[in-house]
């Protein structure tokens, strides 16, 4: 194409070569019967009364802009994880959050440095912030592989993203692993964690993020109201950063991008008495969840450490066959076209269904026929 073809703007080359981002499916169950879907990582139980109140009221004053700077949820959020109120800066979901700190921090042609497969944003993100994603593969169970990835950092690599526990496939990092990993990443690249499941992590070796934070300067969090807390419609979530850092952040923010809806139904989440209902039903997540490791597990699907509200099934070749049994029974799961699919910890009924599909499909799962994120310009490590 010249450019006498062109029709109406130009766009910038680099889109062309963006993934779009794909949500998951609507549900729907065989016969009319009711569906589910379990594709999202969404929290299944609904609004607590006193944030759907909260919720009420602040759409009262819908006509007005929201406070820009988010006083009063960035006091609860400061008080609730003891930090500096001037290290926190809410964004419209952890996503938001996340392209505003590659804004601040990265220019043209930049490194981002992050694990693969892992959540399917970073690259977006990264590559619509116009710097350039360096994948690194993940080790056979799954897991982060930080010793590649302290490897794959360079001389323009700006930001490290670890999200832990990772999404799709589960396990979560550990903190002895961790430290090791920022003491080989030079003090000016940003290391980030995506600390969006933390509520859901039961593995006693899991880095304590906000501990780790107080003791590096180039260690950022990110973390979000869409999952423990159920409000993924209302899209709010946020970073901790050190002062300059923080600063930097808001700088590269949208104004009045958190609504104010959506703060004060996050500030209701976090009142004592919410939260602790709140965290009641992350425990019984976390049952379900361990019921249907356990029962893929022993119908003989190899299933690595679930620690968010999920499970991964490493099915390569399989994986679209497997999410067609799963929609023919009324159940939607993420799949990952090669490499697997991941679902969401449900409705009993959802969980039961899919524990159904798995022990009707034969063999379960065996040996990977690729490891998980093995795709052209992925980097793996040696070992």
């Amino acid at each position: 194409m010249t450019t006498d073809d062109v029709v109406g703007p130009r766009l910038r080359p680099v889109l062309a070569g963006v993934p779009r981002y794909v949500p998951g499916r609507p549900a729907a169950g065989p016969g009319g019967a009711v569906g589910y879907k379990i594709s999202s990582n969404e929290n299944p139980y609904p609004p607590l009364p006193s944030v759907l109140r909260a919720v009420a009221t602040a759409a009262r004053t819908m006509n007005r802009y929201p406070d820009l700077a988010s006083r009063r949820l960035v006091d609860a959020v400061a008080a609730r994880l003891a930090v500096p109120a001037e290290c926190v800066v809410p964004g419209t979901g952890s996503v938001a959050a996340l392209g505003h700190l590659v804004q601040a921090v990265c220019d043209q042609g930049d490194e981002v440095v992050h694990a693969w497969r892992s959540f399917e944003a970073f690259s977006i993100v990264t590559q619509v912030c116009g710097a350039r994603p360096v994948p690194v593969g993940l080790t056979p169970d799954a897991r982060h592989d930080l010793p590649a990835m302290a490897d794959a950092v360079g001389a323009r690599t700006r930001m490290v993203l670890v999200c832990s526990p990772n999404n799709p496939t589960g396990p979560a990092v550990h903190g002895e692993e961790l430290e090791a990993f920022l003491d080989r990443v030079p003090p000016d690249v940003l290391v980030v964690l995506d600390e969006a499941y933390v509520e859901f992590v039961r593995d006693e070796k899991v880095v304590d993020g906000i501990d780790l934070w107080r003791r590096r300067e180039n260690l950022a969090l990110l973390r979000t109201f869409s999952k423990a807390h159920g409000l993924a419609g209302l899209r709010v979530g946020y970073a901790v950063a050190h002062p300059r850092l923080a600063d930097a952040v808001r700088a590269t923010a949208l104004p009045f991008g958190v609504s104010t809806i959506a703060q004060e139904a996050a500030i209701a989440s976090l009142a004592p008495a919410a939260e602790a209902e709140l965290l009641d039903r992350v425990e019984a997540l976390v049952a379900e969840r361990d019921r249907v490791t356990t029962g893929l597990r022993d119908r003989g699907w190899s299933i690595p450490d679930p620690q968010g509200n999920f499970v991964w099934l490493a099915l390569g070749a399989r994986t679209l066959d497997v999410a067609a049994a799963c929609a023919d029974a009324g159940i939607i799961v993420r799949p990952f076209a090669g490499e697997g699919a991941r679902c969401t910890i449900g409705e009993r009924e959802a969980n039961d269904r899919l524990l159904a599909v798995a022990a009707a499909l034969p063999g379960g799962v065996g040996a990977r026929e690729r490891p998980v994120g093995v795709e052209p310009g992925v980097r793996h490590s040696a070992r």
